[in-house]
């Protein structure tokens, strides 16, 4: 089992909340993102070429089943569930083979919203409620993966 992160868009509080439970657990943990990502002296670190879904494809290339996934990426998410991964967003989402497709198509709505000039104004609001909701619904899903992996 392994932890595989989408860090471009990761808040750090959510990062740092990762690497702690990674650490603990004892579990590989790999960041994939066009950049170097500070302070992730833990987690292992694939730098991927800056051109549009590299990093998610390389996600995709590296998730087995029995993985775990953090993304905010709703496409990606879908090519993971697909593979089996257990995905969760940062604010403790969890995608599922039941509820990705409509949570596809409701992401693909709001973009084409927005591109029409409709869409509304993102706020980037990552406080302490999002991030213990995100703790919580990661401590829930690492405690049933590690019980099935035993």
């Amino acid at each position: 089992m392994k932890i595989l992160l989408d860090a471009d868009s990761c808040p750090r509080p959510a990062r740092d909340l990762v690497l702690r439970r990674a650490d603990s657990l004892k579990i590989r943990i790999i960041f994939a993102a066009n950049r170097p990502i500070p302070d992730s002296n833990i987690a292992e670190m694939e730098l991927c070429p800056a051109t549009e879904g590299s990093a998610d494809d390389r996600i995709v290339e590296l998730a087995e089943k029995g993985d775990l996934a953090i993304t905010r990426d709703v496409p990606l998410a879908k090519r993971l569930v697909e593979k089996e991964i257990s995905v969760l967003d940062d604010r403790g989402r969890i995608f599922t083979s039941n509820n990705i497709n409509e949570l596809l198509s409701l992401r693909n709505f709001a973009v084409g919203l927005a591109d029409s000039g409709l869409g509304m104004e993102r706020i980037a609001n990552y406080g302490k409620k999002e991030l213990k909701t995100f703790a919580d619904s990661l401590d829930r899903l690492l405690t049933k993966m590690t019980r099935s992996k035993n």
